[in-house]
């Protein structure tokens, strides 16, 4: 039998939100018996689509909407939010060398939640974007 667990929650736009998906996260995993590097995995992807979504949710709807399906063998992540949106093709693809001797450090969220997950799709447009991540769990 391979059960499936799905957790839905509205997180709002206030410091450290995300360690409240985390912790219901670590719980499902839990609650199924993932192994613990592939929780820690699944909890960077989490952490980098949430801060993302914040930083980019806009005034209008602060907010981002995040839900978890999980069974033993995979957990899909889904994460949107409600900002103006932008286009996935124009955000490069960072160069440590140039990261290495510049002060912005940022700019690897896209590129750490690709590179970590099986599948990673991002829908995004003038109502928002909607990041879709699969990861496999065994």
């Amino acid at each position: 039998m391979n059960k499936r667990v799905t957790l839905k929650v509205t997180l709002p736009k206030i410091p450290d939100i995300e360690l409240v998906a985390l912790e219901g996260l670590e719980r499902l995993a839990r609650h199924l018996g993932i192994a613990e590097d592939k929780i820690g995995e699944a909890k960077i992807l989490v952490t980098e689509a949430i801060v993302n979504a914040l930083e980019h949710a806009g005034d209008k709807n602060p907010h981002v909407r995040v839900e978890f399906t999980m069974t033993t063998k995979e957990i899909t992540i889904l994460v949107r939010d409600y900002g103006e949106g932008f286009e996935p093709g124009s955000v490069p693809t960072p160069d440590i060398n140039a990261k290495m001797g510049s002060k912005d450090k940022r700019g690897w969220g896209l590129h750490l939640m690709k590179s970590l997950s099986d599948d990673f799709h991002i829908e995004s447009g003038k109502t928002g974007t909607k990041i879709t991540i699969k990861k496999l769990l065994q």
